[in-house]
């Protein structure tokens, strides 16, 4: 099959594909604009189509062909769509697109296709909204990881800070972790971004699973500096209007510092992990052998 006809019929498979799940990436878009923690959902599917553009080289690397492995995955789906359904499992349903996009890529083109969509098929997860009971229990966690992290700035700095549950106060300023303000929404956040960007660099595969670990707690480091920023800026200027502008200030700047903070570690790992590079290395030149002259021979 050549990549032509091979292009022609993953759209139209992936054209079914939107269709098919039409109701549930409604309600995923739904959830994208009413919650802010997922409101880069959008962008996920954007980012996937760029992937399978950038990796566009590898189709002509092997041989398109259908295959009949499509079966599997394509039937992981349909069980994943069949469990929420019948069970009730929120997120099933909107998480069963990413096998099904494998599906399409076996049954359009095979192995060749697989080795080809499979970064931009598993990045779709990042569009799925986390399950409730994970997202109230993280949340949770890391809303006493934030006000005890900040709070232990905030007295290092010099202010005068306690906290009560979940509550920071500096005199007579109350400052309250919300759930809202847990580091949960950046951490997803975060996390799609240290994915993607480990997907398009060129660095060693070491660096990029490292960046990938690294993407919660970055997102928790930020959250600490935004709330400890937040604090001290209420404690200098008490008026309405500036806490308004001090809290949403902060909170933008949230997503700059956890990718400086990203890009910082990827130049960082890059330099401790010093790879081998031919071009570099100095060829070994042997030393000369020193041959003594031969002693005449007597008469």
């Amino acid at each position: 099959m050549s990549i032509k006809a091979f292009l022609t019929v993953f759209a139209a498979l992936l054209v079914a594909t939107v269709w098919g799940y039409g109701s549930t990436l409604a309600r995923a878009a739904e959830r994208w604009s009413d919650d802010p923690q997922y409101s880069h959902g959008y962008l996920v599917p954007v980012f996937a189509l760029y992937l399978l553009y950038r990796r566009r080289a590898m189709l002509s690397q092997g041989t398109l062909s259908p295959s009949w492995l499509a079966v599997f995955p394509l039937a992981f789906g349909v069980g994943l769509r069949f469990l929420e359904t019948y069970y009730f499992y929120n997120g099933l349903d909107q998480l069963s697109v990413v096998p099904t996009a494998l599906g399409a890529a076996l049954a359009a083109g095979g192995k060749t296709a697989l080795r080809w969509a499979w970064p931009a098929a598993l990045f779709l997860v990042f569009m799925v909204p986390l399950p409730f009971r994970l997202q109230t229990a993280m949340s949770g966690q890391l809303q006493t990881v934030a006000t005890q992290m900040s709070s232990y700035l905030l007295v290092t700095a010099g202010l005068p800070a306690v906290t009560e549950g979940n509550v920071i106060v500096v005199q007579d300023v109350r400052i309250g972790v919300v759930e809202a303000c847990s580091g949960l929404g950046m951490g997803v956040t975060f996390l799609a971004l240290a994915a993607a960007f480990a997907l398009v660099t060129k660095s060693a595969l070491p660096v990029r699973i490292a960046l990938l670990l690294s993407a919660l707690p970055i997102a928790v480091l930020a959250n600490v500096a935004r709330i400890t920023v937040t604090a001290v800026l209420f404690y200098w200027d008490k008026s309405d209007a500036a806490r308004a502008v001090f809290h949403d200030l902060a909170g933008w700047l949230m997503i700059p510092l956890g990718c400086g903070m990203i890009l910082f570690e990827n130049w960082f790992l890059e330099r401790l992990l010093v790879r081998d590079d031919p071009a570099l290395t100095r060829p070994r030149i042997p030393r000369p052998t020193i041959i003594p002259p031969a002693m005449p021979r007597p008469a």
